[in-house]
This record gives structure tokens, C-alpha cells and sequence, in this order.
């Protein structure tokens, strides 16, 4: 059970509870529900709770209320945590006892309830979800899904990746006032493991799934390997409509001309700036490499836990898309596509005539401003990606941060957030001769070849839904951006809903998203791996950057010299 479940299971019993109270006149508040209640509430809120608001939230008489503290912390139900160096002032949080067994009553609770409305007997309380997205909006499936899949009795499965809004279109899913689908149905993975699964999952005789969600980039592999089928006789008979969807975004999913899939979200690369530290010391918020350098070290204190940026920089993926993002920031891709008035396109390109471009200024600037970033990056930063990265300036503990929108989002949101509304999104800032663009991701629904006929049409249905107008925007209004349909950025409920959407429009009108920095051809991933490896062979110093781009660029120029038909394709049904 998580935060959210937890909340809503006490504010739903504090409803139940109310209507006792106040047509019955003898009855009393109960002290221990109410001390329990508030310090499990800032416990999840991050609140410090002294031991005299406590006496106070009981609603007993002062000494009457101190001995009934008193006697739960001996007991071992609360803690005194300490606030000072002194030790003569403490905060009191529940103990891991008082947690665990608050838990195990609100799964209890959660599971008779769904009991209570006839749904979900006999199924542990982990397969489903209590209430709506995390902010509470319900999303109300189509009734021609629900008809469809009771009369089929199909289970769908769905393979996804790891992440706070794929976590909350499962429980969209297993919400049990829709009883469409349990959690057990969901496998979300990281990246990396995604990506095996996928891959796997492509080689079996029959699929594990029905719908799987695949990186933007992987979309030329995947399809040229077989691995996902063409959906186009499915996208105008379960509604979608391609116009509505940003023209970038939706050639996310197609591939020689052909739709392989619908994009499911998308979600942009920007750096996150405390606007409230850059107001107290006068600083213009950064334009330019240099920019963030110098901001960086007016803020990089490691002593006092404050560092002056934080980025992806651990080995592998994270480190490859942090240098095709800085490349392209310096205005070139790290391969040949051709240029355009507002970028480079993939569109037209003989893929077997490509070659590397990381042996150029834009290479070695890229790979200079990395080694620049580091000296006022937490000591570890080649550690450190995505979540534990996030989770640094989460805390307060960054000025600067370069993230995905998606996940920038948890900084409005997210109950742990100490920097919420005190955070500037900006483009991306841009290196020598470079420009602004915005890196776009993101994952497109794909239907994978292998899946059994019978299931195609109800897994298309359910992408159909996933990526519908009401189901995004309402994952928009609940803190979660960006939706790639025209129709829901400008709609103003949801335009309001959060300052990250409001910047990705403009970012648009400026024709500032683009997907050039992480083409989607066949052997993007291979190229993925090699610069994975050579950075950050760079930057821990056991290569010099010359020799490291060197190595790469052999390894790069060897892939894309390959006939770009390199897997063999598995045949559609």
C-alpha cells in the first residue's frame, strides 16, 4: 500500500466516523485514533510534530493527554526524535511498529470495502487500488472495453516502464470501482530491464503481454526486428485520431511509413533552477554552459550538503543521453541526420549511409562541459540517475538539475517535496555554437507480433484508451505532464493544472521540442551502449576524451556501416 492509499483509507474512515459523532450526543472523540491518525499523516507529509501539538490534536485535558503520549512511547508506538544538537528538544514520529500495524489495518479496511461492493472477492488487497489517480480523479473506462473484456474473459497484461505515471495508469486500471484488471497484470520495469523484457518477450512462441510500452528510441529496433507489429488497421477503428497528436510525437511511433504504435505520454528534457535561491543572490537564471557553471559554483557548498547541479551521469543509458542531450545542445547530433530549417530529421535518410559525428567540436564540448558539471556535482555523480538524482534536489540539497518533465513533476506534487512552487523550468541551456532545443521522450503502446489474434483487437481497444483525450488529460490534471494531444494542451483546466505544462506549450510555439538528439534508428541502442561506456570511461580518467571518442566513434561508424536489416524480422499474422 502506498502513501496516497494510506491517506485516502483515513480520510475515508475520519468521513464514516463523522456522522456517529454528531447525531450521537454521548459519543466521544477517541483520544488514541486521533493521536495515531495525525502523527501517521505528518509522518507521510514530512511534518514535524511537537509532543504539545499532539496533546493538543487528542482533545483530552492537558495532563491527561501527556500521560496517554507518555504511555505510548514507552510502550514503543512513538519515537522521540531529537531536533537539535542539545538533545533538551525533540519531535515525536510513529515508530516502524506503529506503521506496520497501521498498515495492516488499512489494508483490512481497503479489502472490505471492495468486498463490501461485490468486487474483487478472494483477491489479496495488492491487486488493486483504493481511489483514482494519486490525486483523486477517476478516470471511467468506455463502456465498449468493459463489455469487451467481460465477454472475452481475458486478462490483459501489460509490460511498462518503472515510473510515477505508468504507477498510476496501473492503478487507473486496478482501481476497484472499475474491476478491470488487478496489479498482478502490470510488470513495470526499469529501462534496462525493459528493454530485456521486451526483447525476450519478442522471442517466445507466444507473448507474456498484450500491450507493451517501449522507448521512443527503440521504436526503428523493434520494428525492423519483428518485435512489435503494425497497428494501422487498428488506429481509425478504435478512434484515434493521429491529427490531434503533435506531428513530432506521432512520427515517434511509425516506422517506413507504417504505424507500430500510439504514443502514451511524452516527456521533456529541461534544467529545474530554485528560483528562490537565484532571487535572494541576483542571479539571471542560465542561458549557456557557462551560465550553469557559474550559477554552480555560487551555490556548491558539499560541506553543508548543497551541491551546485545534479544530472544522469551513472554508467550506461543515463550517461549516453546526458551527452547526446549536451551534443545536441551544442547543435549537432551525435550522427549524420540531415539538416533541416529547425533541426535534423531522420525523414529521407539512407540509414546504411550514416556516420559518427561525435569527432567534432560538438563532441568534445559536450564531453568538456560534463567534466565541468561534475566539479559541482554531489562527489558520486557518476553513480547517480534518475531517481536518486531526482531525489537530491527533491530535498532541497541542488540549485540546478537537469530532468525529464515527467519526473520534474513529483517536485509540485510529490508529499516529500521540499522545493515545491520555489522551481524555475527552463529550456535546455546551450553550448558553443549550439541551440536550445529541448530533447522530447517518452514511450509509444505497442501491440507485440506474437500475441495471439484473438487478444489484438481488446489490447488495441485498451491502448486506444490510455492514450485517449480524457484519460490524458485527466493523468495531466492529476500532476503528471505532458500529454502529446493537441486537444489536451490547450484545454485550460488542465494548461492550469501545472507550470511544467504551461512551459512545454511554450517550448512548442517556439518549436523548441525535437527528437533529433535520440534518432530511432535500428542501432540507437548499440550506440546507447558504446557511449555508455566510453564517457564514462572518460570522466572517471581512465581514457583521455580524445581516445575515448576515438573508441566510440569506431564502434559507432562499425554498427551504422551494418545493414540496418541486422535482426531477423519475425513474420506478422
Amino acid at each position: 500500500m502506498n502513501e496516497y492509499e494510506m491517506l485516502r483509507v483515513i480520510d475515508f474512515i475520519e468521513k464514516t466516523r463523522r456522522p456517529f459523532r454528531e447525531v450521537v450526543e454521548a459519543a466521544d472523540e477517541d483520544a488514541i485514533w486521533l493521536i495515531v491518525t495525525f502523527l501517521i499523516k505528518s509522518h507521510i507529509l514530512s511534518q514535524t510534530v511537537s509532543i504539545s501539538t499532539l496533546g493538543q490534536e487528542s482533545g483530552l485535558p492537558y495532563a491527561t493527554s501527556m500521560r496517554l503520549i507518555n504511555r505510548l512511547i514507552d510502550g514503543g508506538y512513538i519515537l522521540k526524535v531529537a531536533k537539535g544538537s542539545t538533545g533538551k528538544s525533540f519531535a515525536l514520529q510513529p515508530s516502524e511498529r506503529l506503521l506496520r500495524s497501521f498498515e495492516v489495518y488499512a489494508r483490512k479496511t481497503k479489502s472490505l470495502l471492495a468486498q463490501t461492493l461485490g468486487l474483487r472477492a478472494g483477491e489479496e488487497e495488492d491487486e488493486y487500488y483504493f481511489g483514482g489517480t494519486p490525486l483523486g480523479s477517476q478516470i471511467i473506462p468506455p463502456m465498449r472495453l468493459v463489455q469487451k473484456r467481460a465477454e472475452s474473459q481475458i486478462e490483459l497484461r501489460f509490460l511498462l516502464n518503472d515510473d510515477n505515471y505508468f504507477s498510476a495508469m496501473r492503478n487507473m486500471w486496478a482501481d476497484f470501482r472499475n474491476n478491470l484488471a488487478s496489479r498482478k497484470n502490470f510488470d513495470l520495469l526499469p529501462l534496462p530491464d525493459l528493454y530485456l523484457r521486451a526483447r525476450e518477450n519478442g522471442a517466445k512462441s507466444l507473448s507474456d503481454y498484450d500491450v507493451i510500452a517501449i522507448n521512443m528510441p527503440w521504436l526503428g529496433e523493434f520494428a525492423e526486428s519483428g518485435v512489435i507489429r503494425p497497428i494501422d488497421q487498428y488506429i481509425q477503428k478504435t478512434g484515434i485520431n493521429p491529427l490531434d497528436f503533435h506531428p513530432s510525437i506521432w512520427s515517434s511511433a511509425t516506422w517506413e511509413g507504417r504505424d507500430y504504435g500510439v504514443p502514451g505520454y511524452c516527456t521533456v528534457e529541461l534544467l529545474a533552477a530554485r528560483k528562490d535561491l537565484f532571487a535572494d543572490a541576483g542571479l539571471s537564471f542560465p542561458k549557456t554552459f557557462d551560465d550553469v557553471i557559474t550559477a554552480g559554483r555560487k551555490f556548491h557548498s558539499p560541506d553543508e550538503g548543497m551541491f551546485g547541479a545534479v544530472w544522469d551521469g551513472a554508467r550506461g543509458m543515463p550517461i549516453a543521453s546526458s551527452f547526446l542531450f549536451f551534443m545536441g545542445a551544442c547543435g549537432q547530433p551525435a550522427i549524420s541526420l540531415r539538416k533541416t530549417r529547425s533541426g535534423f530529421t531522420l525523414d529521407g535518410a539512407n540509414l546504411e549511409e550514416l556516420s559518427c559525428t561525435i569527432l567534432s567540436d560538438a563532441g568534445f564540448a559536450a564531453l568538456d562541459y560534463m567534466r565541468r558539471l561534475m566539479e559541482i556535482s554531489p562527489p558520486k555523480i557518476l553513480e547517480l540517475a534518475w531517481d536518486k538524482t531526482l531525489e537530491i534536489f527533491l530535498k532541497g540539497k541542488s540549485s540546478l538539475g537537469y530532468f525529464w518533465t515527467m519526473r520534474a513533476a513529483r517536485f509540485e506534487y510529490d508529499v516529500q517535496s521540499v522545493v515545491k512552487r520555489r522551481v524555475e523550468y527552463l529550456p535546455q541551456p546551450y553550448g558553443p555554437g549550439g541551440t536550445r532545443a529541448s530533447p522530447i521522450g517518452g514511450f509509444v503502446f505497442c501491440i507485440p507480433t506474437n500475441l495471439p489474434e484473438e487478444r489484438v483487437e481488446l489490447a488495441a481497444d485498451a491502448i486506444a484508451w490510455m492514450a485517449s483525450r480524457e484519460a490524458m488529460k485527466a493523468h495531466v490534471k492529476n500532476g503528471f505532464p505532458v500529454a502529446p494531444r493537441f486537444s489536451v494542451s490547450a484545454d485550460p483546466e488542465a494548461a492550469a493544472s501545472s507550470p511544467i505544462v504551461r512551459f512545454v506549450d511554450q517550448l512548442a510555439k517556439k518549436n523548441l521540442l525535437h527528437t533529433w538528439q535520440r534518432p530511432k534508428i535500428p542501432q540507437y541502442t548499440t550506440i546507447e551502449k558504446v557511449l555508455g561506456e566510453e564517457i564514462h570511461d572518460a570522466l572517471l580518467g581512465n581514457k583521455s576524451p580524445r581516445r575515448a571518442l576515438e573508441h566510440a566513434a569506431a564502434q559507432i561508424e562499425a554498427s551504422l556501416k551494418s545493414t540496418h536489416k541486422t535482426w531477423p524480422r519475425q513474420s506478422v499474422v
